[in-house]
Order: C-alpha cells, then structure tokens, then sequence
C-alpha cells in the first residue's frame, strides 16, 4: 500500500511504546458513525479508568466528513491532534484511536508529547489489517490446459490475484480485475490464448483481497 490510497481498518489492534518511563497504549477500531466512536471512546476511558489520560481522535467519512480530538488533559495540541494527523496522514477512514497514558514520572515537554502520541498512533496501525478498496470487476477465465501457464502469467504480470483455481476438463481461474484495467486484460488474454480462453465478467464491485480472499464493501 501506498500513503496516497484510501485506507479503512478491517480488523483493529492495539501497539504500545514507552518514553522516559510513561507508557502510550494506542488502541484502533474500524468505525462508521460518530455515535460508534463515542461509544469505543467511553468504553476504553471505563476500561482503563487508572490510566492518566486516555486522549483519542476519529476520521469518518469518504472525505472525511467528520473529524474530532481530545487531548483528554495533556497540554492543547500535543496528543489528539497529533494522533489524528497520523490518521490524515496515512488516508485513513472511518477509524477510532484511543491513546492510554500511564505517566512514569517525567515530564515529556511538548515535542516529547506529540512525537510520543504519534508513535503510539503508529505502533497500533501496524498491529491492525489495513484494506485500500478500489473498484473493479470479478471474473472467470476459461482455458483449455495449455492456455493455463499464459493466463497465469498475465495476471501475476499484473499484478492480479488468482483467488481459485478449477482444474476439470478445462482450467477455471477467478481473479479481480480493478476497473482501468479491464480492457487491458481482455485484450492480454486473448492475444496469449489466439482468442480460445473466455472470460466471464461480473458487476464491478469495490473491492480489496486479504489472505487471497476476495472482500466486497
């Protein structure tokens, strides 16, 4: 993934860091509405009630649309905000962090804070399962078993998965095909086949693939 592709949260997490003795625990979830964040929020501030601060920021939307910081007690515009530019930052949507502090007894300074919030914001992304879905159409490609190789090659040369593989007495492979690419592909698979392989399309979607499955929004 690149940091210019919308990005959402499939599968939440949580990443801790330590600085000069405080510990920052960031804890993420996949949201849709405010009230959703809210309610994560308030059930990481119950959960973790001993903590000093339990600061959080939220993105919501296509574009954004909703977009909110508290800095939970810490000095204005060294916590909330800087875990929501990590979330901007990284085109990130429909997703809630909640950052627990528990203070260690030194005092951080502003730059300390910021740099401390973010790096947490950090640690918790790459614990979670990130997904950039983009538009594209499904398919199934029939070939005889000599075009098996040449339809293969295609796709792995674009970079296209091979989500299932049929062998009977033809060859049937599914993939996904994001959309600029359809006629791309149709015109690479009939060139590699003389014509012989079929593909058959199905209603663009969006889509991305975790695992090697196929997941639709």
């Amino acid at each position: 993934m690149n940091e210019n592709e919308f990005r959402i949260v499939y599968e939440g997490g949580t990443g801790e860091i330590e600085e000069k003795k405080s510990r920052f625990i960031a804890h993420i979830a996949p949201v849709t509405t405010e009230e959703e964040a809210v309610s994560f929020i308030n059930a990481k501030k119950k959960e973790f009630w001993d903590a000093r601060h339990n600061c959080s920021a939220f993105v919501i939307g296509q574009n954004n649309e909703i977009t909110r910081c508290n800095d939970d007690g810490e000095p204005a515009q060294t916590a909330g905000r800087p875990m929501l530019d990590v979330l901007l930052r990284e085109n990130i949507h429909n997703c809630v962090v909640v950052v627990t502090r528990y203070f260690g007894g030194v005092l951080l300074g502003t730059g300390g804070l910021v740099r401390a919030y973010q790096g947490a914001v950090q640690e918790g992304l790459k614990n979670c399962k990130l997904l950039a879905p983009k538009n594209g159409c499904p398919c199934t490609i029939q070939t005889d078993y000599n075009g098996y190789g040449k339809i293969e090659f295609v796709l792995r040369e674009n970079n296209l998965p091979i989500l299932n593989t049929d062998f009977g007495a033809d060859v049937k492979i599914s993939s996904v095909v994001p959309s600029e690419l359809v006629s791309k592909i149709n015109v690479a698979v009939a060139d590699k086949t003389v014509g012989s392989a079929v593909i058959t399309w199905f209603d663009e979607v969006k889509y991305d693939v975790l695992d090697g499955e196929l997941l639709t929004f």
